[in-house]
């Protein structure tokens, strides 16, 4: 994959330019652009992955499906795209934002910051995934209760801003939408 690198902004979201992503995240990361996706599967179950040892922020943390930066000219669809077939092999419809003001700055414990606008969306898998062990070490399909209730009961085991997200209770309203309806007794 060729070099990435992150969409500065100012404090009102506006773009003011572009650093190489790996030079952004430090201990003084710079406000910028990103995403967040929670992929489904066809039986409304959520992938959450392990961030591989390798990450420069949050290592082997349990974190949503996919994370990412935006490129220039790339609208938040095709950065998810991309991203997604990247890490985790995936090929997506229904590409819906759950959370699109969300934004938060936290330091990991190496002292890394990320400070980012992050707008959340969620999205339906249509294929297998072949995760990237570059970017991601373990992953697992957990319904969306279960996974409500851990963050609930253990918010310390999964990234910040995953948490975070859990959070908004709208967002949390928006991610029920990708699970189907349990069919009534006859």
């Amino acid at each position: 994959m060729r070099q990435e690198h992150v969409i500065l902004l100012d404090e009102l979201g506006n773009s003011i330019g572009t650093l190489e992503k790996y030079a952004a995240h430090t201990t003084t990361t710079p406000l910028h652009l990103a995403f967040s996706c929670w992929i489904f599967d066809n039986k409304g179950q959520i992938l959450i992955t392990r961030r591989s040892l390798s990450k420069k922020a949050w290592p082997g943390v349990w974190t949503n499906s996919v994370c990412g930066h935006p490129q220039l000219n790339e609208s938040f669809e095709q950065a998810i795209t991309r991203r997604c077939r990247f890490e985790v092999g995936a090929e997506l419809t229904d590409i819906t934002p759950v959370y699109p003001e969300f934004r938060y700055r936290e330091t990991d414990a190496s002292g890394i910051v990320e400070n980012e606008v992050c707008p959340v969306y969620a999205a339906r898998l249509t294929n297998t995934i072949v995760l990237n062990p570059d970017e991601v070490m373990d992953s697992h399909w957990v319904s969306l209760d279960a996974l409500f209730q851990a963050l609930a009961a253990t918010p310390w085991a999964f990234s910040p801003w995953m948490v975070l997200q859990y959070g908004s209770q709208e967002a949390r309203d928006k991610l029920m939408r990708f699970v189907p309806s349990p069919l009534p007794s006859p």
